[in-house]
C-alpha cells in the first residue's frame, strides 16, 4: 500500500449540537476541545477525552458539505467501540443517566463491555480487555 492511514474521528450528524456537547461533557465527560461558532448555536463541535475524539456536525450545515447525508436518518447503524480503562466503574457511573442497549457483561472474545446511546441514538460501546 503506497498511503498510510494515520487516525480515525468519527465525524457524528446531530440535529442538536448544542445538546451533544452537553451529553458528552457532562455524562462521558469529554472536554470540548472547540465550537464553531465559539458561542451558540454550534453547528460544530470537537469533543476529547484522552486519545479519543469526536466531531459533532450539525444535520443542515453537514448536508451543504456531503450532499448524500440529505434523506439519511440520524444515528442509523453506526456503532462506536470505545476502549477503557475501568469499564465497571465508567457502567456505574452513567448508568443512571444514559439509555443501556446492551448490559454489563463479559463477553467470550475477552471483553467486558457495555453499551448505551447518545442524544441522537447513536450506540455507544465502552468496553475493557479482560483476557489474553
Amino acid at each position: 500500500m503506497a498511503y498510510v492511514l494515520n487516525k480515525l474521528t468519527p465525524n457524528l450528524i446531530v440535529s442538536d449540537v448544542a445538546r451533544s456537547v452537553a451529553f458528552y461533557r457532562d455524562v462521558l465527560g469529554f472536554t470540548v476541545q472547540q465550537t464553531v461558532p465559539e458561542d451558540a448555536p454550534f453547528v460544530f463541535a470537537i469533543m476529547v477525552s484522552g486519545s479519543v475524539e469526536i466531531f459533532l456536525n450539525a444535520a443542515d450545515t453537514a448536508v451543504q458539505e456531503y450532499p448524500a447525508f440529505k434523506d439519511r436518518p440520524i444515528g442509523g447503524t453506526l456503532t462506536l467501540f470505545v476502549e477503557v480503562q475501568g469499564v465497571r466503574r465508567a457502567h456505574d457511573e452513567i448508568r443512571s443517566r444514559v439509555v443501556i442497549v446492551m448490559p454489563l457483561e463479559e463477553k467470550w472474545y475477552g471483553m467486558t463491555e457495555f453499551a448505551f446511546l447518545d442524544p441522537d441514538g447513536y450506540v455507544i460501546t465502552y468496553a475493557e480487555r479482560t483476557a489474553g
